[in-house]
C-alpha cells in the first residue's frame, strides 16, 4: 500500500483515523480526479467493527473530559496556522478530488482559516446566563445561572462541495465546546478531510477526541446511525438523507442543512452594475454546486432583456474546463453522471419551451455556464435543485408575484433581493420564508460568522461558530438557595 496520493506525490493519509492512528481495512474505494477521471488514491473504508471501536474510544474521551477552553482555543488557532502552512498542498488536493478551480480552492482555505479563528474566540467565551429570580415572589434571595456543557460525541457527516470549510463549521465548534468528534466525509472528497485531521493532530488536538471514518453513506453512514453513544448529528446534504438521519436519531439532537432551490429577485431599480457580477459569481462558482447558488432569478419585466444580455456576457467571461488551467473559471461537476443528468435536465427544459441563451454544452463532467429563459414550472431546471452551473430567468410584473413564486417550493435556505426601494426590501424580509434573506446581495452570499441554516425541507439548526456551539452544548441551570 502506498501512503501517498500518486499525483504530484501529495502525502495524504489513506486510512481511517481512530485514536491517533491511521488504520487500514480490508475494503478500499477509489478517489478520482474530477476532470480527468483518473484514479488519484485508494482509500481504506471503515468496516462496522472499526466504527464501533472509534465510538467507544470517543466516548471514553468524553468521560475523561476535554482540555480547558483556553487549550482548546489554542489548538484551533494553531490549526489555522497549519492550514496556511500547507495551503498549496491542500489546494492541489481540492482541485483534484473536488474539481475546484484554483481560486475556489484558495477561497475555501481562506474561509476555513476564518472559521477556525472564530471558533477559537467563541471557545473561551462559551457561557450561560443569569436567571432573574427576583421576578418571582419569595425567590428574590436565590441566585440562578446557566452553564453550558458538551453534549458528548458529535457525528459530522459532510458534503463534497465544501470539503474543508463546511467540515470545519462542524468540527471546530464541536471541539471548541468540548465534544469528541467522529467525522464521515463525502466519499467523493475524503483526502481533504484526512489532511485536515493531520493538521488538527499536529496542532495538539488530543487524538482520542477525533476520528475520521471514510466510506459510503449507505454503509459507514448507516452504521454511525446505529451507534447510540453518539449524542448529536450534524449533517449537510440532501433532504432525503436528512429524513433518514432524523428518523434514526430519535430524541438525540441534530442540525441539518439540506436541499435548496435558491431564488434571487432583481428589481428594475437595482444597481445592475453591482448586481450582475454578484449574480454570475453566485450562479457559476464551484460549477453551481453550492446549496445557495442562484438557480431561480426573478427579473422585473422592464429590464429582463437587459439583464439576460448582461448575464450572457458575464457567462462568456467564465470559461469551463480543466480546473488546473488558470484561464478556466468553472470546473467540472463532481461526476460525469451528474453532468449527464444536467444535460438531460436542459434537454427537457428545451422540449417544454425554454430557451437556452448560452451554454449547456457538456464535455465529460464539464458543463458550460448556462442561462435559460421561459422555463416552465414543470421543468426540472425550475422545480428541482440543479446543483449545476445554470440559472433560469423569469420575468415578473409585480413584486408580490415574485415573492410568492420564490416561496412556492418545499425549500427555504436562502434568498436574495436587489432593490433600492426600502419598502420592497422590508416586505421581502417579512414575506420570504427562508433561513436567510439577503438585501442587495444574492442568495449565495455568506460570512462565516453569521447564523446559517434553513427552514422547511432545507432543514433546521444553525451553523456559524457562536450558534453551532450552542447547538452542541447542554444548558444546565444551577440554583443556589441561601
Amino acid at each position: 500500500m502506498s501512503n501517498t496520493v500518486s499525483t504530484n506525490e501529495w502525502k495524504v493519509p489513506e486510512g481511517c483515523l481512530v485514536n491517533g492512528k491511521w488504520v487500514e481495512t480490508a475494503q478500499q474505494f477509489s478517489v478520482l480526479d474530477k476532470f480527468s477521471g483518473a484514479t488519484i488514491a485508494q482509500v481504506y473504508a471503515a468496516d462496522q467493527d472499526l466504527v464501533a471501536t472509534a465510538i467507544r474510544s470517543l466516548r471514553l474521551a468524553v468521560g475523561a473530559g476535554a482540555p480547558a477552553p483556553h487549550e482548546r482555543a489554542q489548538v484551533l488557532r494553531r490549526a489555522a496556522f497549519g492550514l496556511e502552512a500547507h495551503r498549496d498542498r491542500i489546494a492541489n488536493v481540492m482541485v483534484a478530488e473536488a474539481g475546484f478551480v484554483t481560486s475556489d480552492a484558495h477561497g475555501e482555505i481562506d474561509r476555513a482559516i476564518i472559521t477556525l479563528n472564530l471558533s477559537a474566540e467563541e471557545t473561551t467565551r462559551l457561557i450561560g446566563g443569569m436567571v432573574p429570580f427576583a421576578a418571582s415572589p419569595g425567590a428574590h434571595n436565590r441566585v440562578g445561572f446557566t452553564v453550558r456543557y458538551p453534549v458528548g460525541v458529535v457525528c459530522a457527516i459532510t458534503p463534497f462541495n465544501s470539503p474543508l470549510n463546511t467540515v470545519l463549521h462542524k468540527v471546530a465548534p464541536a471541539w471548541g465546546a468540548g465534544n469528541a468528534i467522529v467525522l464521515k466525509p463525502s466519499a467523493y472528497t475524503p483526502l481533504t478531510s484526512a489532511l485536515l485531521a493531520d493538521i488538527l493532530l499536529e496542532a495538539g488536538m488530543p487524538p482520542e477526541f477525533l476520528s475520521v471514518l471514510q466510506g459510503e453513506g449507505d454503509t459507514v453512514g448507516s452504521w454511525l446511525l446505529k451507534e447510540e453513544a453518539i449524542a448529536f448529528y450534524t449533517f449537510t446534504g440532501s433532504t432525503r438523507v436528512g429524513h433518514i438521519i432524523q428518523a434514526a436519531a430519535g430524541l438525540r439532537r441534530t442540525q441539518m442543512e439540506l436541499g435548496s432551490i435558491a431564488s434571487t429577485v432583481l428589481c428594475a431599480d437595482a444597481d445592475l452594475e453591482s448586481a450582475i457580477p454578484k449574480i454570475a459569481n453566485a450562479t457559476f462558482r464551484k460549477a453551481g454546486q453550492v446549496c445557495t447558488s442562484v438557480q431561480r432569478l426573478y427579473v422585473e419585466r422592464s429590464i429582463v432583456d437587459d439583464v439576460a444580455e448582461r448575464l450572457v456576457r458575464a457567462a462568456a467571461t467564465l470559461p469551463a474546463g480543466d480546473p488546473r488551467n488558470p484561464a478556466v473559471r468553472v470546473g467540472p461537476l463532481i461526476t460525469e453522471e451528474a453532468a449527464i443528468s444536467t444535460e438531460s435536465r436542459l434537454a427537457q427544459a428545451r422540449q417544454l419551451g425554454a430557451k437556452v441563451l448560452c451554454g449547456g454544452e457538456r464535455q465529460r463532467s464539464v458543463i458550460q455556464p448556462t442561462v435559460l429563459i421561459n422555463v416552465p414550472d414543470e421543468s426540472n431546471a425550475w422545480c428541482q435543485e440543479a446543483f449545476a452551473p445554470l440559472v433560469a430567468l423569469r420575468p415578473f410584473d409585480t413584486f408580490e408575484e415574485a415573492l410568492e413564486s420564490a416561496n412556492a417550493t418545499p425549500y427555504g435556505l436562502s434568498a436574495g433581493v436587489f432593490s433600492r426601494d426600502i419598502n420592497r426590501c422590508m416586505k421581502a424580509a417579512r414575506t420570504l420564508r427562508f433561513g436567510t434573506v439577503q438585501i442587495n446581495e444574492t442568495s449565495s452570499a455568506r460570512s462565516d460568522i453569521m447564523p446559517f441554516g434553513g427552514v422547511k425541507d432545507s432543514g433546521f439548526g444553525k451553523e456559524g461558530p457562536w450558534h453551532a456551539m450552542r447547538e452542541m452544548t447542554e444548558e444546565r441551570l444551577i440554583v443556589i438557595n441561601p
